[in-house]
Formats: C-alpha cells, structure tokens, sequence
C-alpha cells in the first residue's frame, strides 16, 4: 500500500526556502505510483503536533505551487519548537499517532541545525520503536553554517543581497569624498561570519570598500579597532566597514552587551543586536567625525530582487533528490552539497547521517581570514563568487513581485 509524504519548514525563512518545498512536492507528485498523498505540516512540527495540516497537491492546479517557487518567506509558515531530548516523553508518542493518523511514511523538514535536531531525533524513536517512516532533512540557513556540506541554499542569494546593497551604500557613501566619514553595516551571523564575508564581494577594481569587515570567527578588540580605522583614512576618505552580529571580545563576550541587555530565543540563543550602533557610538565619542551604522536585517534573509539563480536551482534540486533518497530506502539523513569543481562550477548531491550535522557549526576557515581579522582571503572569493551567478525573473503584477500566499 502506498504511503503519503508530509513536509515542514522551520527556524527563519530565506529566499529559496520555498524553492526546496517545490522541488520537494512536484518530485513527489511525479511518483504517484510510490507517493500517495502529499500534504504540508503548517508552523512546521509545533503544527503538526496542534494538527495543522494541509494537502499540497491542490496547489499545482491552482497555479500556487508555480509561484511559490520564487517566493521568499516560508510558505507552509515556521517555528522554533525544539523537541525534548528524552525520547520517552509522550509528545513522541503524540506524534507518531499523528504520523499513522495520515499515513505517513516519508517525513522532510527544511530548516538548519535546530531543524536537523528534530529530524534526528524522530528518527531514532523510529528506529527504537520499529518505525518504517523515512526521515530526511533538507539544509537551508543564511547562515551557511551546516556540516558535511559545501553551502546550503539560502546562504547565497542573501550573500548576492548583501554584496549588492553594500555597492549601493559605497556608492552613496562617497559623494562627500572631501570629508571623512564612517558607515557601520551590521550583517547577520552569532558564530559565523559566511554571510559577512561576502561583503566582500562588493568590491570593484574602482572600489576597494568595504575596507574593513570583521567575523566572529576572529576575537574583536576595540583598541585595534579604533587604530585600524585611523590607519584607513590615511588612503580613503569615506570608510565602509562590515562587522557579523556576532562579534566578541576574545573573553567569549559580545560586542553588543558592552551597551545593553541581550534576550534569548526559546533554543537559548542570545538574540543579538546593536553591535553596530555601538561601535558608531564609540568611533563618534573619540574621532568626533560623520559616522553612521547600518543593520541590514530582515531583507538579507527574504530578498526576491536579488534571487541567486544558482541558489535556487539548487534549492529545488536538493529537494527532488530528497524524495528519490526516501524513495531509495534512506533515512535519517540530510541532502548535503558535494562540490566538484569551482570551474566550471558543478556540485553532486549526496546523503549524509543527520547525527553527523545536527548541533554542529560550520565555522569560516581561519587560513581564510586575514589581515589581522580585518578581512577575507581570495580562497573565500573562489568558493563564494560561483554561487550568486544567475538572476531570477520573479513574476510582477502590477510592477510589484507577485508571491504565492497561504490560504490555510
């Protein structure tokens, strides 16, 4: 008897999310003599668990499923639900009931290590308790901070995003060439700086800015920090400097506690913020010049303007190749990128133990950070420039993108 498919998305949304979701139904829906019903988990597992689901097949009729491909967000709707580490805890069991209730034997979930977590432990209790649902994780994060693969869709259109903006913001930047100035651009990133680094991307043969950029891979020193912008004006007036949310001291401490207090999300992470305000703060108290700071925020993560072709072709691709790993017989396993080559650039995509991946970071290499931790190595532009090739023409109505909208 044919089993059904269920889907869920989970922790923050990127630009190509929904890219996986499509690669992963229209995959599904072209084995309907394996598949049987498809249907979508609504606020990922937290939804689940609360019975909120929909069936995702309607949707390539309704010409919802074609749109949805170039639309940012996460369009079954996400959460940061982090289910218990003891596997004897009776919300398994709630699950598992549902699980059977629908008929399920394929199970993905598209998100980042918090979401490779959840893959992993459901597919433990599957194993313990003889389960033949199939457990596989997709990788998305802007991040780019998953193991045991060579990026993750998400990370390089927001990379594009940022190289294009910090353009843009050099460009304004330097109409007041005669005097001196500072612009601050806080970028996303706790541990790892990926999507810092690709500020330098930016950079043109007219243009050396950003001039600076700093990663949490690397201790920041306020001292250093002060001297080094010094020394910059000595070459450029209007300085661009690039700086991770996640920024410490070489005690562990984040920058932006120096200023303020810090909350955390329902996973313990601190919620961070402000690092660059207060640096502008400081550089304004000692050097007394135009100093402005920048957090780019929410757009990095759900910009359709600046879709990376490549990035979304994979995104789809991960998720077709998720199915006919299911398919296959695999479980408890993520989609990883394997890179062949930089050029021409080609990838693979392969399985890897979702155990392997789970609570793990990927940390930007330290041989790829140089200049004192003051900038990124030609290695990075190598690995990251083949990723943001390739534009997206997004549907518009009325001159505006036209997105895929959840009626549930």
């Amino acid at each position: 008897m044919k089993k059904n498919l269920i889907v869920g998305q989970s922790g923050g949304p990127t630009a190509v999310i929904n890219g996986s979701l499509y690669g992963v139904i229209t995959e599904a829906l072209a084995h309907s003599d394996e598949i049987g019903d498809v249907y979508g988990m609504v606020n990922g597992i937290e939804g689940f668990l609360n019975g909120q689901v929909m069936p995702l097949a309607p949707l390539k009729d309704s010409g919802e499923l074609s749109l949805m491909r170039t639309t940012p967000g996460a369009y079954l709707g996400s959460c940061r639900f982090k289910l218990p580490e003891d596997l004897d805890d009776e919300i398994y069991q709630k699950l598992f009931r549902r699980f059977d209730k629908y008929g399920i034997g394929y199970f993905f979930y598209i998100g980042g290590n918090d979401s490779m977590d959840t893959v992993s432990k459901l597919s433990r209790y599957a194993s313990v308790h003889k389960s033949d649902i199939r457990f596989i994780g997709l990788p998305k994060t802007v991040d780019n901070d998953l193991c045991l693969t060579d990026h993750t869709p998400g990370y390089a259109s927001a990379a594009k995003f940022v190289a294009t903006v910090l353009r843009e913001i050099s460009i304004d930047a330097s109409v007041y060439s005669n005097k001196k100035s500072v612009t601050i651009v806080e970028i996303m990133g706790r541990h790892a700086g990926w999507l810092t680094a690709a500020s330098a991307l930016a950079r043109t043969d007219m243009d050396p800015n950003p001039l600076l950029i700093y990663l949490p891979e690397a201790a920041f020193d306020q001292d250093a920090f002060m001297k080094q912008i010094q020394d910059s004006f000595k070459t450029m007036n209007n300085l661009i400097v690039c700086i991770s949310e996640g920024i410490h001291d070489k005690t562990g401490t984040f920058i932006c506690e120096y200023d303020s207090n810090v909350g955390v999300d329902n996973f313990g992470h601190k919620m961070l913020a402000g690092s660059g305000k207060y640096l502008e703060n400081l550089i304004k108290s000692e050097l007394g010049i135009k100093v402005r700071s920048i957090e780019l925020n929410v757009p990095q993560r759900c910009s359709s303007s600046c879709l990376s072709g490549t990035d979304l072709n994979e995104a789809v691709a991960s998720g077709r190749a998720g199915v006919r790993f299911a398919l296959d017989g695999m479980t408890a396993k993520m989609v990883a990128f394997n890179r062949i080559s930089d050029d021409p650039y080609a990838l693979s995509y392969a399985p890897v133990a979702v155990d392997s991946v789970c609570n793990l970071e990927k940390a930007v290499p330290a041989s790829w950070i140089i200049k004192n931790g003051t900038d990124v190595s030609d290695e990075f532009i190598k690995y990251a420039r083949p990723l943001i090739q390739g534009s997206v023409d997004v549907p518009q109505e009325d001159g505006l993108p036209k997105f895929a909208y959840r009626r549930y």
